[in-house]
């Protein structure tokens, strides 16, 4: 079976003929897999970078599907300022620290109004150049991958990385004017993109924002219906209507318990990455109460036995999560984020082979 095949009939709830593999790496993790394969581990320059780069190392190591997205518009390439900091086509600035990025300068940090809203300038979701690396991906791999296009931080995150934290939840809490307006242009801007997606050849979408902590719900489920379920079906009813076929994935990290049934209704068919450190995401439970309803797309603990475990030990992680869940098929197995910086080499080996091993169907587990 075609990794393709493979991967579409697992996120439609059926059985393949073994479980699809998909992971995403962090550039530090990549450029020591790139050197070891003798593969370029050049990033894309795009918003949700990690997420879209090292196709050709990641299909090396067994992923079933490649994502897209949208990279940036050409005119408005990332810049390395003066003072050592980055600036996007947002006109949000970066500084790194240690092995990752920290937003510094958010261009909405003082919004009050949608007076203030309307004096940003928002990017232009059809920009030339924003989906040059997209179609060439498609081209290059459609016929024998699947193609998953990325939407995360479809509204909550962005609009937060926008204002800062803090200040977008109390002035959410606040019902400040701004806040429904700023989140609409985003999701304006996310329906364009999405739709662009579709036209090109993606043939599953990842939505997402993380709503959970480790422990519980960054704000609460009433406020969630309140303000982002109706607009989550906005987005899902807008894409459906450009291929009523294209499978809706989610994906929000932490404990998102209490608005699983939420997700279901307004259309999600694939729920990511189901954190097993987190409160309440018991993959066997999950898979159990929502099996007939949803896919799942995750399950490997990235906190710590994929970075801090033996080879052995990965792989009886692996070998748990397909039996929590490949039953029946509906799952797909990933880790729970990007593989980080200190996970050894090995682990990530591991985990690509105890796949195969133990998820080959009829299971033997």
């Amino acid at each position: 079976m075609k990794p393709k095949a493979r991967f579409l009939k697992a996120a439609r709830r059926q059985e393949p003929d073994r479980v699809p593999i998909f992971a995403t790496l962090t550039p530090q993790v990549a450029q020591k897999l790139g050197e070891i394969m003798g593969l370029p581990s050049q990033p894309v320059d795009a918003f949700l970078s990690d997420r879209l780069s090292y196709t050709e190392i990641l299909l090396a190591l067994g992923n079933d599907a490649v994502a897209i997205g949208p990279g940036r518009d050409r005119s408005k390439p990332t810049k390395r300022l003066p003072n050592g900091h980055l600036i996007d086509e947002w006109g949000i600035q970066f500084r790194e620290v240690g092995y990752y990025t920290e937003a510094v300068v958010r261009p909405l940090s003082e919004v009050e109004s949608i007076a203030d809203l309307n004096a940003y300038e928002f990017p232009e979701p059809l920009a030339p150049g924003r989906f040059e690396v997209a179609e060439k991906m498609v081209k290059k791999y459609g016929n024998d991958y699947a193609i998953i296009g990325i939407l995360e931080v479809t509204m909550f995150e962005l609009a937060w990385i926008l204002v800062g934290l803090e200040k977008f939840l109390v002035d959410l809490l606040w019902q400040k004017p701004y806040v429904e307006a700023l989140i609409d242009r985003i999701l304006d801007f996310h329906i364009t993109v999405g739709r662009k997606l579709i036209e090109l050849g993606a043939e599953v979408i990842l939505l997402g924002d993380d709503f959970g902590t480790q422990r519980g719900m960054l704000i609460s489920p009433a406020l969630y219906r309140q303000v982002f379920k109706p607009r989550q079906k906005k987005i899902i009813d807008a894409l459906k209507a450009v291929n009523k076929e294209i499978i809706i994935a989610y994906h929000s990290c932490g404990s998102i318990m209490p608005i699983i049934e939420d997700l279901i209704e307004v259309g999600v068919e694939v729920l990511n990455p189901i954190q097993p450190q987190a409160a309440g995401m018991d993959l066997a439970f999950l898979k159990e109460k929502y099996g007939n309803q949803l896919a799942f797309f995750g399950g490997v603990d990235v906190q710590g036995v994929l970075p801090q475990g033996t080879p052995e030990e990965v792989k009886e992680e692996v070998k748990l999560r397909i039996k929590q869940a490949g039953k029946g098929g509906g799952f797909i197995l990933a880790p729970t984020h990007n593989i980080q910086p200190d996970t050894p080499v090995e682990n990530i080996l591991a985990m690509y082979e105890a796949a195969k091993d133990y998820g080959t169907y009829p299971l033997k587990i």
